[in-house]
């Protein structure tokens, strides 16, 4: 059987770079972390380091299972935590979510917490990560799911998931089916995030840098809004394909091979460092193995 010391080996050798290194943050010797990889390797019937001249690397397989063995270790803390400070998560979360975050993994997370958590109250409050940054710098909300991380020295936070920006658009504009560029979205509105968004910026970017010197862009912050008009044949959108799968699905929206492509959405949790910010914290951790074993799944091809 695999014990939580291996794991916490395996994981700091790969984050440190050596085994000696490994051995003192963990107050050990370095023969008993090589002992543990090896026997934690042996267990397992496949290679975590590759052993060279100019030191270690983890193999493929090893990169494969070192996010495995980080979510493992996460949960092990979370659950020492909440067993050390019992009834800690108690009282109300004010939980700021972006609509993609709503429209993916979101109950999954909720159910999670009223299994775990039943004396924590959550309230959802679904905007935009512009508005989810003010909120929580006036301590309107407690917890952020939002689009990057903020420049303020006292937020905390912690990467969550990506998702990618494709092109759509309803087959009855027929750009779909070949290779095409920007330019030729330049005819139709093109339906994306708010104005402040990354996405909004780089279509609008995208479009300029293409000779397009007045695109026309209609930014929504309602993402099924975005998508019922762009089923309707009122243009191209810019968004997270994970939003809309039925409407792909079906046919009722087709994916675009456009050459000039979108940044991803990276989704943080953010929280302000405070006394009493541990549900917060514990919250985001939680978060965190939710989304990303949630898996985006890809966009059908264009």
């Amino acid at each position: 059987m695999i014990d939580f010391k291996q794991i916490e080996a395996f994981v700091w050798v790969a984050e440190l770079g050596g085994f000696r290194a490994a051995s003192e943050k963990l107050n050990t010797t370095q023969p008993a972390i090589s002992q543990r990889i090896a026997a934690m390797e042996d267990i397992m019937k496949t290679r975590l380091f590759e052993r060279g001249a100019r030191g270690i690397k983890l193999t493929e397989k090893g990169q494969e299972l070192l996010s495995h063995a980080q979510r493992m270790l996460d949960m092990r803390n979370e659950m020492l935590r909440v067993a050390k400070e019992q009834n800690a998560i108690r009282g109300t979360l004010r939980l700021g979510v972006a609509e993609t975050i709503a429209h993916t993994w979101l109950h999954e997370l909720i159910e999670y917490l009223s299994d775990a958590y039943p004396a924590l109250v959550v309230e959802i409050h679904v905007d935009t990560s512009f508005v989810m940054r003010s909120q929580l710098a006036l301590h309107h909300i407690d917890l952020a799911f939002a689009v990057g991380m903020s420049q303020d020295p006292k937020e905390q936070h912690l990467h969550l998931c990506d998702y990618p920006v494709i092109w759509a658009a309803s087959p009855l504009l027929k750009l779909h089916g070949r290779p095409i560029s920007v330019r030729d979205l330049a005819p139709y509105p093109i339906i994306t995030y708010p104005t402040v968004s990354l996405p909004h910026r780089a279509v609008r970017n995208a479009l300029i840098e293409s000779g397009i010197k007045f695109p026309r862009i209609y930014g929504c912050a309602s993402l099924s809004t975005i998508v019922h008009m762009t089923r309707r044949g009122i243009g191209p959108c810019a968004i997270a394909p994970q939003v809309m799968t039925e409407e792909l699905e079906q046919g009722k929206v087709c994916v675009l091979d456009v050459r000039e492509t979108l940044p991803d959405l990276s989704f943080y949790a953010c929280w302000l460092d405070s006394p009493d910010s541990h549900i917060a914290r514990t919250v985001a951790n939680v978060a965190r193995s939710i989304a990303q074993n949630a898996s985006p799944s890809q966009p059908p091809p264009a």
